[in-house]
């Protein structure tokens, strides 16, 4: 049977995790061990973080309607509501709006928005 050299193999495994691991600080970046190690870390990371963008957005669309239904309209008038209060009256209101769409036209259509909040008071 013949002789099998598998350093070219060895070598292409190293070669490949250690470009992965480009940028990493230290040792990480450099050592063969080290760098396995912290790109399995990075991937639970990157992972969990993926997850918790979703949770970051939703509060921020929170943060961008509260502000807006408690500025003044518009009109003139201020619309005198909170951000619970609001997404009660939607509700009671059966208007299906979700907070993504309202935070975007509370940012980028103030009167469009304060439609929204008028027909939801009355």
């Amino acid at each position: 049977m013949p002789r099998v050299k598998r350093g070219t193999t060895s070598l292409k495994r190293r070669r490949k995790i250690l470009r992965r691991a480009k940028g990493f600080r230290f040792g990480r970046s450099k050592k063969e061990r080290a760098a396995r190690e912290a790109l399995l870390h990075a991937g639970a990371y990157a992972l969990a973080h993926r997850r918790d963008k979703k949770g970051d957005f939703r509060r921020l669309w929170q943060i961008k309607i509260n502000a807006a239904v408690r500025l003044a309209s518009p009109q003139g008038g201020p619309l005198g509501l909170s951000y619970s209060r609001f997404i009660n009256l939607l509700k009671q209101n059966k208007i299906e709006l979700d907070r993504k769409i309202l935070a975007d036209l509370a940012e980028h259509e103030p009167a469009v928005f304060a439609k929204i909040v008028e027909a939801v008071k009355t």
